[in-house]
């Protein structure tokens, strides 16, 4: 791999001057930026180097891109790779040596009953527009029009894709009820739950005055991210299963987030056993860099050529870096370290519930995890027995997180949820900073002046 010179650091009194130029120029859709005021200038597998000299811990990586992290030196040298070699980097759908490695190392990654009977498209470089594909993939493979999508799902921010989220308003779009143990939508949590959660959706289906047309496709995730971190229960993810294919509706599993070992296998679904019939891949099969498809059942492959196209769907560089990426955490069983890395981080968050009545609720898979934050003095409006969220002191968390050399996000209905999207690659030392450093931060958030938390209705 080529040397390269360290990238220059901007001096510390420039820190302050970055950041007001970007509040001045860019638009009042930005989020990260607004609760994460630091200006990365160097970054290296966890650690990101500010501007101001300080580093920091990365729990985001990139919303879960980063799966080894920050330049992590198979990606770096993958990349370097093509630029040495004069490869053209733009194509559009061409084949070439790149893109034939990386389908390959793809398709060695899927379940094999999967795997062995499915075709993949390049989408543009964002998850959300392979979500817009998998909807045109079932409605052009099955003529119907509806989908059916659940409860606090999130799967971008474009048109169909929004449409399909928690909280979007769209008539060809049914709402069905995600299973939940904490904040049980019928008040019982448990497998219990997640059984009259599968009867809701089987009846509903099934009634002829319930007013859903013969839905295109079902989209699911198996862990609900910006929903607040809800792990599908694997009874449920199965009763999904049976219940789409009896009805031959197809499938669609939004792996965006949840893939390449993220919650300690390798693919979400495969803690299910499930096979779906579409799946939805974007985030860390890039390697960092923007890359979307969707993988499908042959049987599904009615659309005609342009069905769905875009300009950027052969990044060269990105199939590389995803190459390797694949590769190494294939090799290297990154989904089991996750797994048992993620159990480990998870039992230490739960511990906080007793010293801490504002934890509400401790979960995820893998390294997948949310630590639910809620008001204990006060009464939840609707007579349920958890109390009502509190989004002032998550984000007084968050913020007492960076000033510890922490990077977390929050989620969830209220943005109450503390998210925790580590690199698989991290240490068990660093795991145990993320938590003692967390910990910190609840404890002096705490201490704050007391306020009033204006949450809203719990949905």
């Amino acid at each position: 791999m080529a040397v390269t010179e360290p990238a220059p650091v901007a001096a510390p009194a420039a820190h302050e001057g970055i950041l007001r130029r970007q509040s001045m120029r860019e638009s009042a859709a930005r989020t990260y930026a607004r609760s994460l005021p630091i200006v990365p200038v160097r970054a290296r597998g966890m650690t990101i180097e500010g501007a101001d000299g300080r580093r920091y811990l990365d729990c985001l990586s990139g919303a879960g891109t980063l799966a080894l992290g920050h330049n992590h030196p198979v990606v770096l040298e993958a990349i370097t790779k093509v630029l040495d070699s004069g490869a053209p980097l733009h194509v559009l759908d061409l084949a070439t040596p790149v893109k034939d490695a990386f389908t390959t190392e793809l398709f060695a990654t899927l379940p094999p009953r999967f795997a062995d009977d499915a075709r993949i498209q390049f989408c543009g470089p964002a998850g959300t527009d392979a979500v817009e594909a998998a909807f045109k993939l079932v409605r052009a493979a099955t003529g119907r029009d509806g989908i059916l999508a659940f409860t606090g799902a999130y799967h971008g921010m474009t048109a169909g894709a929004l449409a399909a989220s928690g909280g979007a308003e769209d008539v060809r779009v049914t709402r069905l009820p995600f299973p939940r143990d904490y904040r049980c939508p019928f008040g019982v949590g448990g497998g219990r739950g997640a059984e009259l959660a599968a009867r809701w959706t089987e009846n509903l289906l099934d009634d002829p005055k319930g007013g859903v047309p013969a839905p295109a496709g079902m989209i699911l995730e198996p862990v609900q991210g910006e929903g607040g971190v809800i792990p599908a229960p694997d009874d449920w993810m199965r009763r999904m299963r049976e219940i789409t294919r009896a009805r031959s509706v197809p499938l669609i599993a939004d792996e965006v987030q949840t893939g390449v070992g993220r919650t300690g296998a390798f693919w979400a679904v495969e803690h299910s056993g499930i096979v779906p019939d579409v799946m939805v891949l974007s985030k860390a099969i890039g390697g960092s860099l923007p890359l979307a498809v969707i993988v499908y059942r042959s049987g599904l492959d009615t659309w005609q050529p342009g069905a769905h196209a875009g300009t950027f769907r052969g990044n060269q560089l990105a199939m590389a870096a995803g190459t390797a990426t694949l590769a190494f955490v294939r090799e290297n069983d990154l989904a089991a370290r996750a797994a048992t890395l993620g159990a480990r981080m998870l039992a230490r968050l739960q511990g906080l519930a007793a010293d801490h009545p504002c934890v509400g609720d401790v979960r995820g898979r893998g390294l997948m995890i949310g630590v639910e934050l809620v008001d204990p003095e006060a009464s939840a409006p609707d007579g349920s027995p958890e109390p009502p969220p509190a989004p002032a002191l998550a984000a007084a968390v968050q913020q007492e997180c960076l000033r510890r050399g922490l990077i977390v996000e929050l989620g969830g209905r209220h943005s109450t949820v503390v998210r925790l999207l580590p690199p698989l690659t991290l240490t068990d030392e660093q795991a145990t900073a993320v938590v003692d450093r967390l910990a910190d931060a609840l404890a002096a958030a705490e201490r704050l002046p007391h306020r009033r938390n204006a949450a809203g209705p719990i949905l």
